[in-house]
């Protein structure tokens, strides 16, 4: 008697294919992520390579709906010395230069322009003036400049007006800021950016607030006075008179910011004890309690101003006073709209730079052909990708049953080949389109959402089940949906590719994460044919199977072993399970992961209810439903809740050795002349698990990072990340893994995605 031949139901797949296809659309339209459809979809953050700018909000107090007494102050008076505290919310945009890199104050010097900054607020909600924190001197050459280096924050005070009237339904006050900043070394670069915050209405909001409390201690006091600006030789120079400032100060040498632009010589130089006084010079001294100056006039001279405000500036502290000027003005010079030295400046560094494809631009047809080749490669390699053994595996009984059927194993190999490519198609077209929306997406990124690892797991829980024999289909399904896959092979293959392709693609592999990196920066057609090449080549070893008569005879035929075989690819599945419920853990904790298993008992329990007979079927059937949908409303939440995570200080302790990346971090030990190895990756990546296990964890790699005084840091991108992925960007990748040597002073090194000790060992030994 012939045994019956065991298959995957293809109604198994039809089913969890549309939740999975739900789940993903899901992710796309609402962020990946419920807390990215609640913040991440507001950027607050930008990046370049020189600089990371991000919008922070400041509201101790919250914000004063319908109180009339509770109108901010503005920046002018913030400036003029009055408290900080007037004004009871405060945003403002923190500026993190990469070693090396300024941006400018109010008044910019020589070679610079400041940060603009352009609100979008609600009816009823004004910004006031930027409260510039105390500047710097940057000499560069003859020129001269004033800014910041290093995290600086401009805060800007806004005005509670009463007829700023929330609707109801309204939790938060939305801000909208366009922000525009020049940032020089030797170089100027003007870059741009937009960034969008809620502030809570009826919560305090102080989550930065040191960093404010820090911008606010730098904010210049003011100085009253008989204060005094004198014009000498013939409206060359100017001197001036000071008077009020701390006893303690008298004697002390005082640095002197000018807020007038285009006034003074900015780069004049102190004069030396007893030297006279020269063009480009300028000299300071104390007449008891006031202070005086000497100052030359800048020839390009643009501005007469009849009232000129000061900053000086003395150990980390500053005092303005606003001085009056006496005596005529010579005649200015013309006034430029740019200062020749920004102009020369910005035209040296447009010559300076290597000429590169701009976003979505065609690249050459030999770099195009390449990135198809190593897409090709990098789907091969994904084949032996451990996430994607137990779906292939499926195929194999398929390979058994239509081993003496030639066509139907073409049809078959056809099939599977079109559910892989067009899945790749279709995520690689998300994803784009979710880019070019603004969302800063990469590639694996439907695992970033806990409810399509938890939708995988569910899947993957029914497909081990039914290969176990704990249930089977036909046994409660009406039988002509029951003959269904006997009917359509075809789009059974079809769907198994499309569920190989879900838990395949975050798996990178060799060459994949470079071919990637290229395509979602060239035009959609291109880009699209990239995604292709790494479809077809996870596909084409079943397709050369299926087409190739000797692979079919080599197959054994039909038979016993097939039940035996069935029943053992049960476990591979069940670990599939329990590798996503890790996953899980990482994104929605410990109450998430275990809110699932209780659910995947559940629903066990279901499936073996509606395959007994008789009376009891029904009434276990009955039970076992109430109980599924009784814990789905109870604990299902906790699935798909993110964790909370802990503050930095608390979680992370000085002495341990992989530190949590960030731009600012990065920033702090290379300015400090240390390397910095930065390890970007996730929970549901296999390869970066077995990197970490085989390389990352390897004493000698260990000791080496220790021999050359490495700091370890990990980016991790198991939860969606804007800032990491905006990262990876930038360095030409598109998912992870992805590993970088960066040393003060030298190019970032980007090590290979498969990992060997061999390798970090060597990139080591060239920093």
């Amino acid at each position: 008697m012939a045994l019956p031949l065991p298959s995957f139901p293809m109604r198994t797949l039809s089913f969890f294919s549309g939740v999975l296809i739900a789940a993903f659309a899901m992710a796309g339209t609402l962020g990946v992520t419920p807390v990215a459809a609640q913040n991440n979809s507001l950027k607050s953050t930008a990046s370049t390579e020189q600089v990371r700018a991000e919008l922070m909000a400041y509201a101790p107090q919250g914000v004063p709906v319908g109180q009339t007494g509770a109108l901010a102050g503005t920046g002018a008076s913030v400036a003029a010395g009055q408290s900080t505290q007037e004004a009871p919310v405060w945003v403002g945009l923190q500026l993190t230069h990469a070693p090396h890199w300024h941006t400018y104050w109010k008044n910019s010097g020589d070679s610079g322009l400041p940060t603009e900054l352009e609100w979008t607020l609600p009816p009823g909600v004004m910004a006031g003036d930027i409260a510039w924190p105390l500047p710097r001197k940057f000499p560069i050459g003859q020129l001269a400049n004033y800014g910041y280096d290093g995290t600086v924050l401009l805060p800007v005070p806004l005005t509670i007006t009463p007829e700023y009237k929330p609707s109801a339904f309204s939790n938060t006050l939305d801000v909208k800021l366009k922000a525009s900043w020049l940032v020089c070394r030797q170089e100027c670069i003007p870059q741009d950016a937009e960034f969008a915050l809620q502030i809570p209405l009826r919560s305090s909001t102080a989550l930065n607030g040191s960093a404010f409390e820090a911008a606010f201690k730098s904010q210049p006091q003011q100085v009253e006075g008989a204060h005094r600006i004198e014009l000498r030789d013939g409206g060359k120079r100017l001197s001036v008179r000071v008077e009020g400032l701390p006893s303690a100060l008298q004697g002390q040498v005082l640095e002197m910011f000018p807020e007038t632009p285009q006034v003074l010589l900015t780069a004049a130089t102190p004069a030396t004890a007893g030297q006279a006084p020269t063009p480009s010079t300028w000299s300071q001294r104390w007449d008891g309690k006031v202070w005086t100056a000497d100052f030359p006039l800048s020839p390009d001279r643009s501005e007469s101003p009849s009232m000129m405000p000061l900053v000086l500036v003395s150990g980390g502290q500053g005092w303005r006073a606003e001085v009056p000027v006496e005596g005529p003005w010579p005649a200015v010079a013309q006034a430029a709209t740019v200062s020749p030295a920004l102009e020369a400046a910005l035209k040296a560094n447009a010559d300076s730079q290597p000429t590169t494809a701009p976003p979505n631009t065609a690249v050459p047809a030999a770099t195009f052909m390449l990135a198809l080749v190593g897409a090709l490669i990098g789907g091969l390699v994904l084949n032996l990708m451990p996430c994607v053994f137990p779906v292939l595996a499926i195929k194999v009984l398929g390979f058994a049953q239509h081993a003496q059927d030639k066509r139907a194993h073409r049809v078959s190999g056809l099939a599977y080949t079109a559910g892989v490519v067009l899945s790749f198609l279709a995520l690689g077209a998300l994803m784009l389109g979710l880019r070019a929306a603004g969302e800063q997406l990469g590639w694996g990124f439907q695992l970033q959402s806990p409810a399509v690892v938890a939708a995988l797991a569910v899947l993957f829980t029914v497909i081990g089940l039914n290969l176990a024999g704990l249930f089977e289909f036909g046994s409660f399904l009406p039988s002509r949906v029951a003959t269904m896959e006997a009917k359509h092979p075809a789009a059974n293959s079809f769907l198994t590719g499309v569920l190989a392709v879900a838990v395949a693609s975050p798996c990178t592999a060799p060459f994949m994460g470079a071919s990637l990196g290229l395509a979602v920066g060239l035009p959609a057609m291109q880009a699209l044919l990239v995604f292709g090449a790494i479809g077809l080549g996870m596909a084409l070893p079943y397709l050369a199977a299926s087409w190739l008569p000797a692979v079919a005879r080599m197959l054994p035929k039909p038979g016993a072993w097939m039940i035996v075989f069935k029943q053992f690819m049960a476990f591979p599945m069940f670990g599939t399970v329990a590798w996503l419920l890790w996953v899980l853990g990482q994104q929605s904790g410990i109450d998430g992961a275990a809110a699932l298993i209780a659910l995947l008992v559940a629903l066990a329990f279901l499936l073996w209810a509606v395959g007994l007979g008789g009376r009891t079927r029904w009434s276990m059937t009955a039970l076992s439903a109430l109980a599924l949908v009784l814990l789905a409303g109870a604990i299902g939440p906790n699935v798909v809740k993110p964790m909370e995570e802990a503050p930095a200080s608390a979680s992370v302790s000085t002495g341990q050795r992989w530190q949590p990346w960030s731009h600012e971090r990065v920033a702090q030990t290379l300015a400090a002349g240390q390397p910095v190895f930065v390890d970007f990756t996730a929970a549901w990546c296999v390869t970066c698990q077995y990197n970490k296990k085989t390389t990352l964890n390897n004493s000698d790699v260990l000791a080496a990072f220790d021999a050359a005084k490495v700091q370890t840091l990990r980016a991790d991108w198991t939860r969606r990340d804007p800032v990491i992925s905006a990262e990876l960007q930038r360095l030409g990748r598109s998912g992870v893994p992805v590993y970088v040597l960066l040393a003060p002073g030298r190019d970032p090194v980007v090590l290979s995605e498969i990992l060997s000790v061999a390798d970090v060992k060597a990139a080591l030994g060239r920093i």
